[in-house]
């Protein structure tokens, strides 16, 4: 069973996403926070497998709670949940550390299978929203990938699963 914190401002939005994830048999969610702060302060006393986090929230916001847990030396694999298919808001989470990047409309299924291959140490975005930041143009370079991450991302781009870019990665090196 893979543990799970769960970090979302709005309620009704964290209980929902908990509902249906202990559908799934696979997962318990051992602790829910409304904000950054919360989370941090829970996962000091109850360490979880992997974080679903919201991006945009009060008090602490997704992206800097992943920021000051990487600061901490943790290690925990993080997936943004988000409402907002904002290009800057996923070079951010990268930035940050984040593990995985998902718009909240996913599918029950999906989200179970991005958990899973998050948790396996691997890496997980919506490719809808791939596809977007990697056509935007306009987009800063806050974040400078490696020849290498640039490779992967093209990759993720081009729909292969995590199982295909390992192979092809290996293959690249």
């Amino acid at each position: 069973m893979i543990k799970v914190g769960l970090v979302d401002d709005q309620q009704l939005v964290r209980e929902g996403i908990a509902g249906l994830l202990s559908l799934s048999c696979k997962t318990e969610i051992l602790w829910q926070a409304a904000n950054g702060v919360e989370a941090l302060d829970k996962m000091q006393s109850t360490s979880v497998d992997i974080l679903l986090a919201d991006i945009r929230m009060p008090v602490m916001d997704g992206i800097t709670l992943v920021q000051k847990l990487r600061d901490l030396g943790v290690t925990t694999p993080v997936m943004m949940l988000t409402t907002f298919d904002d290009c800057e808001l996923f070079t951010r989470s990268l930035a940050a550390g984040a593990n995985g990047f998902l718009l909240k409309d996913v599918s029950l299924e999906k989200l179970i299978h991005s958990i899973e291959s998050l948790v396996a140490g691997g890496f997980i975005t919506d490719n809808a929203m791939l596809k977007k930041w990697q056509q935007d143009k306009t987009r800063p370079s806050t974040v400078q990938l490696t020849e290498r991450e640039l490779q992967i991302l093209r990759l993720l781009v081009g729909g292969m699963s995590n199982k295909e870019i390992v192979r092809a990665a290996m293959s690249l090196s």
